[in-house]
């Protein structure tokens, strides 16, 4: 397999993207990427016919696996009947069962929804729901978070790569502070929640957003106690709280979201990813008194978007759901978790390795350097693993498999994994 990855196939279409796509899109170098042709459950096949090993689920899209055979069923049955309706003009019943199970299934009393189609549209309803309750235009958000990348998310991203190119479009509104990692020292943690308490009694903040896991800034998990008192100091403050569980969402964590690991409700909650298992639809689903600050629609909507509720993205979202609690997934990820833990544990003893952290099936891979990560990730993939960097500083390789890995692929896996990282460490 070594001598074929990337293949000619692959190479003739990643000559075709080099000719006619946007250069800051694909990255390419000689042994990078392959081009995917098919994927079922946790396995890729390229256009080369070479399989691969899943630990991505394509940016944590696919939770309960590609191709999920409930899911492509939904979508082919709707689309036969209804591909696309009219948004906030024409409404489905479709949309309707969505946002109804959708408050079903989500903690506490969040029960109203904004139906998107990106992660980061659901940011922005999100940042403006609570602009029109609070009245503030300020925020509070955190470094290392990401939120997505259009002009009124990249505003709360805590990513300076993302930032930086942008910065004379964004209205500086936010101010970050850091996500402190379980294991800090108590008195680290009391700095950083006397910081946020600082910035919340000067009355211009609306909202206070933050990922109950970093994702994309390298997984990181917080210390216990740390949503909790964010929960605590925006209700003495009347601050409105985002989780953006648009990564942790629907059993990645072992819960269906990760709010529910902490017991903490937040005000609303940002939905993507996983929501449609490769069809593209996202939600903020708010407590009623929230939503509500939006003013009833007049016959055109404030805030909306040519494919809100899309009939397909509503139907891959319910049968996505409905095999999420058929297969017990969130109890799968909890379960897995414990192994993959063990075995990633193992690897803390090896000199490139800074760190091993996660939760259900959402780990993290710290490493010494970027380059360290960079040939991890592109040694994996000569040997069958799919496999991403992550972390402020591209020093991390994120473990997101689908929740459908089998025991026997999650072991494979995690082997080659192994066996790479131990080369790097030899030289």
């Amino acid at each position: 397999m070594t001598d074929n990855v990337p293949g000619p196939n692959t190479r003739a279409v990643l000559a075709k993207l080099a000719a006619f796509e946007s250069r800051g899109v694909t990255y390419q170098t000689r042994d990078f990427p392959v081009v995917w042709e098919s994927a079922h459950s946790a396995r890729v096949v390229d256009a080369d016919a070479n399989p691969y090993i899943d630990f991505t689920a394509a940016f944590g899209v696919a939770g309960t696996g590609h191709s999920n055979a409930s899911v492509v069923r939904a979508i082919g049955a709707q689309a036969a009947s209804l591909m696309h309706a009219m948004g906030d003009v024409h409404p489905t019943a479709v949309r309707a069962r969505l946002l109804e199970k959708l408050a079903q299934i989500a903690p506490g009393d969040l029960t109203k929804s904004y139906l998107c189609s990106t992660g980061s549209e659901a940011i922005e309803a999100a940042l403006k729901t609570a602009l029109l309750f609070s009245g503030k235009a300020g925020i509070v958000a955190f470094h290392g978070a990401y939120h997505g990348l259009s002009i009124g998310a990249l505003e709360v991203c805590g990513l300076k790569r993302f930032r930086v190119p942008f910065e004379s479009a964004l209205a500086h509104r936010a101010v970050f502070f850091d996500f402190p990692r379980a294991g800090d020292s108590a008195d680290a943690l009391a700095q950083t929640l006397a910081a946020i308490r600082e910035r919340l009694q000067q009355n211009d903040v609306g909202a206070l957003i933050v990922e109950p896991i970093l994702g994309r800034g390298g997984i990181v998990v917080p210390p216990a106690n740390f949503l909790p008192a964010l929960r605590r100091l925006c209700d003495q403050h009347r601050i409105v709280l985002i989780f953006d569980e648009v990564y942790t969402g629907f059993g990645r964590t072992g819960a269906m979201f990760a709010a529910q690991v902490e017991a903490v409700v937040p005000d609303i909650m940002c939905l993507g990813k996983a929501l449609g298992n490769g069809f593209p639809i996202s939600a903020a689903i708010a407590k009623p008194n929230i939503m509500d600050a939006w003013p009833p629609s007049a016959g055109e909507a404030l805030h909306t978007s040519t494919y809100l509720g899309n009939p397909m993205g509503c139907a891959a979202a319910l049968a996505t759901i409905a095999e999420i609690e058929r297969l017990h997934l969130p109890e799968r990820a909890r379960r897995l978790g414990i192994t993959l833990a063990e075995r990633l544990d193992k690897l803390r003893k090896l000199e490139v390795t800074v760190d091993v952290r996660g939760r259900g099936l959402m780990w993290g891979l710290e490493l010494r350097d970027a380059p360290t990560a960079q040939a991890l990730v592109k040694g994996a993939l000569q040997k069958g693993l799919i496999l991403l960097q992550a972390g402020e500083e591209g020093t991390v390789i994120s473990i997101t498999p689908p929740l459908t890995i089998t025991e026997q692929e999650l072991h494979r896996g995690s082997d080659i994994l192994a066996c790479v990282l131990e080369d790097a460490a030899s030289r």
